[in-house]
């Protein structure tokens, strides 16, 4: 089968993230079985026009600003002619509206997460109404197309708004878990260590583990929370720091390697993750892999990533007395924290992206099997 596939980024992007990940690993295994996958994506400063990553031919072209309105335009003047079976498009910015350019062969839809609502808390309300406005037009415009969703939370959202049920699939994101060890036993750390991994933006809600800081330090007054990841939020953050006190008590890792990434997430006693919408969570299984227990916001993505009360901990979004207390209490029951620890290994070893991707591709065979039909 040959696959185009439209998103917005790459592996290699500067701001590339889970999404990129997830379709990285399964369409890398999707060449490996034959299938060729052209990769239509924006481009970034130093970032070569065409390149091949394991297989993978990545095509970019133009900048993210207008990559939604650029994409269908390149391919009709691109690619094509290269004759595809299928077009997979990634809605997770604003959607390309693939339908509406190619109408003789399928248009499949990946989607790592919606925004809805949530994009009003992280820009002006101007083009926050135009990607909650273009993503009210999914259902309608793509109503031929098949949808794989990485959890049910998406699936609901969009069957809310009027997808038909039967053209939605949850397949969970597979996990390299070898590249995430767990030490036999947790190593020491001189003083109490809160992480949180990804990008800083204003709606993962990473100011509320700095509220959090700020209560437990009382109990705890050499607690440290380490902010690893690069974003446009992170002088907020910087500044909410000092005016809490907080200065000695929370580190800006800023990006760091995969080898430092792992470093931190074995050693350090609690991952949070207190986002109020999530595609799925998967610093979350990262974390469980690494033997660290987590403390998320009961919300979309991450309520089924993390396993209450054996995994980690979810609490309501935005309750900053909550997340203390759940906090507060993997820091002082080693019972508890031991146990934690195994169920989050064994939970991580449930996901593989050789079944995330025998999923997809069963997915990609239907879509084509329906539209002949």
């Amino acid at each position: 089968m040959k696959i185009l596939h439209i998103e917005y980024r790459d592996m290699k992007h500067p701001e590339a993230g889970g999404a990129e990940i997830v379709l990285f690993e399964i369409f890398r295994r999707l060449v490996a079985q034959g299938h060729p996958v052209d990769y239509l994506c924006n481009g970034f400063k130093g970032g070569a026009d065409e390149e091949f990553q394991e297989g993978i031919h990545i095509i970019r072209r133009g900048r993210q600003a207008y990559f939604n309105f650029l994409a269908p335009w390149v391919y009709r003047r691109e690619l094509r002619a290269n004759h595809y079976d299928l077009i997979s498009e990634g809605i997770d910015k604003i959607p390309f509206y693939m339908p509406l350019f190619e109408r003789r062969i399928p248009v499949m839809a990946i989607v790592p997460h919606l925004f809805g609502s949530t994009v009003f808390q992280e820009v002006s309300w101007l083009p926050a109404a135009y990607v909650y406005l273009m993503e009210r037009g999914v259902p309608g415009l793509y109503r031929r197309s098949l949808f794989s969703l990485l959890c049910q939370d998406t699936k609901d959202d969009l069957v809310a708004r009027g997808l038909p049920e039967a053209q939605a699939r949850v397949i969970h994101p597979g996990f390299n878990r070898g590249d995430y060890p767990a030490p036999d036993v947790k190593p020491p750390r001189p003083r109490p260590t809160l992480l949180y991994v990804g990008r800083i933006k204003k709606y993962k809600g990473i100011q509320l583990g700095l509220l959090a800081v700020e209560k437990l330090r009382a109990r705890y007054p050499d607690i440290l929370f380490q902010i690893a990841g690069v974003g446009d939020y992170t002088g907020a953050l910087r500044e909410l720091a000092r005016r809490l006190g907080l200065e000695n008590n929370v580190e800006f890792a800023g990006r760091i390697s995969h080898e430092d990434k792992v470093k931190r997430l074995q050693q350090a006693d609690v991952l949070l993750y207190p986002s109020p919408k999530e595609g799925w969570g998967l610093s979350v299984l990262e974390a469980n892999s690494c033997g660290t227990p987590v403390v998320a916001s009961h919300s979309p993505g991450l309520r089924e990533a993390v396993r209450d009360g054996e995994t980690g901990f979810l609490v309501p979004h935005g309750d900053v007395d909550a997340l203390t207390n759940r906090i507060d209490r993997l820091l002082s029951d080693p019972a508890l924290y031991a146990r934690m620890r195994v169920d989050g290994i064994e939970w991580s070893k449930t996901f593989t992206w050789a079944k995330a991707a025998s999923k997809t591709f069963q997915m990609m065979e239907e879509a084509v099997g329906r539209f002949q039909i």
